[in-house]
């Protein structure tokens, strides 16, 4: 059995966003290390760089349209770590907010899955959900905003 190349970017994805360095991991006879590239004060061997590559592209003039976004009501509830946003408890529950609903401080307004772990999400202030910035099942990133609290 081989690491698989999903399995392989995830966790080069975990060296990244957690500021880690390097992850070692053996199941049975294999064995992968997977090293973050370490800034140039530190001794490492040289990498040439690769070569320029250049490309030719035609582009055409498209008409565009400007959409006018409307900007955030309310606080800011962040992620506190990477990981998945679910909107509700199981799939087959109501989600924990929707737009419009009024919570208190302390409620849980989702969950964010980080290494198969279901982390409650509660709010930091009370209010009614103006925005709802995520979807269910979408990646998150640490201090991404998740919902506005007005």
């Amino acid at each position: 059995m081989k690491f698989e190349t999903d399995y392989i970017e995830k966790l080069a994805k975990i060296i990244a966003d957690n500021g880690l360095t390097e992850i070692s991991l053996e199941d049975g006879e294999q064995a992968i290390t997977i090293r973050k590239d370490l800034p140039e004060f530190v001794s490492a061997p040289a990498v040439a760089a690769p070569a320029p590559v250049v490309c030719s592209t035609t582009v055409t003039p498209v008409h565009t349209v400007e959409v006018e976004k409307e900007a955030p009501k309310g606080k800011a509830i962040t992620s506190p770590m990477v990981g998945t946003f679910y909107a509700a408890p199981s799939p087959e529950a109501a989600p924990f907010v929707e737009i419009g609903k009024t919570i208190s401080e302390g409620d849980v307004v989702c969950i964010v899955e980080a290494m198969k772990l279901m982390n409650e999400i509660k709010a930091e202030h009370s209010g009614k959900v103006t925005q709802i910035c995520v979807k269910n099942g979408d990646p998150v990133e640490f201090g991404q905003v998740l919902m506005y609290v007005e």
